[in-house]
């Protein structure tokens, strides 16, 4: 698999505080690289600095063999890369239908209404929300919320989507339809790198995990090497023993 995005030394100010510092890693296409880390290690912030949302004081991010350092968000979906968040933020007063076709009409193919409501209507039917196509986006569950904000980020015919905390807010019942939605996603063309505190989830999911601990990252590698890392068990997983149960499970 070839390099889709290259991020090399990236780091980020707020004032006094360095958020993120020197930064590097890689993901390949077809791939779902996995991000955990404590609150406030600075993994929002990551994911900001790759859509544009923020501008890094340092560092530089390939995309695509594109040099797309610093550019804003609208450039980036243009580049082919889409996010969620972690806090659900549909189009409330329009339908289900009309956020998504928001997402294909200023994604990356930048597509007229008439292609962008077809797009739409398939996305649709892939995350499980073709029967609500015109209920008001404000209508949905949580869960239902969740799929909305990936159907619109499809929409956008991405080659790598963010997810933040794609997961969170899930009873157990819904979050494994999840979880097979976000492993369909590679089979699609689209690459994943996703933020994720349920540890079960991220494991089974991820092909390699990267952690971040106060800005910086401590380690990189598979489930199973992440798992029994002794920096990662002191900074995040807390127990030695929980690698040998998130293994077992994932």
């Amino acid at each position: 698999m070839s390099a889709l995005l290259e991020v090399r030394g990236l780091s980020k100010r707020f004032g006094g505080l360095l958020a993120l510092s020197q930064v590097n890693f890689s993901l390949a296409e077809g791939e779902i690289l996995g991000l955990i880390g404590p609150n406030g290690a600075g993994k929002t912030t990551l994911f900001n600095l790759l859509n544009g949302a923020f501008k890094p004081d340092q560092g530089s991010v390939v995309l695509a063999g594109e040099n797309v350092t610093g550019w804003p968000p609208n450039q980036m979906v243009r580049q082919g890369l889409a996010r969620t968040h972690q806090i659900v933020k549909p189009l409330s007063n329009l339908t289900v239908l009309e956020n998504v076709t928001v997402g294909a009409c200023f994604g990356r193919d930048h597509l007229p209404l008439k292609d962008a409501r077809k797009v739409a209507r398939e996305v649709l039917e892939f995350v499980g929300l073709a029967d609500r196509l015109t209920l008001p986006a404000r209508s949905l569950t949580i869960a239902g919320k969740k799929r909305l904000e990936v159907a619109r980020a499809l929409a956008a015919h991405p080659r790598l989507i963010l997810l933040d905390e794609v997961l969170s807010g899930l009873n157990p019942s819904e979050v494994a339809p999840m979880v097979d939605l976000v492993r369909l996603l590679p089979e699609r063309g689209i690459a994943v790198f996703i933020i994720e505190h349920l540890m079960q989830a991220i494991m089974g999911l991820s092909h390699r995990i990267i952690v971040l601990n106060f800005g910086e990252k401590i380690a990189e590698g598979c489930p199973e090497e992440i798992a029994h890392h002794p920096q990662v068990i002191e900074a995040y997983l807390g127990d030695p023993h929980i690698a040998v149960r998130l293994m077992e499970s994932a």
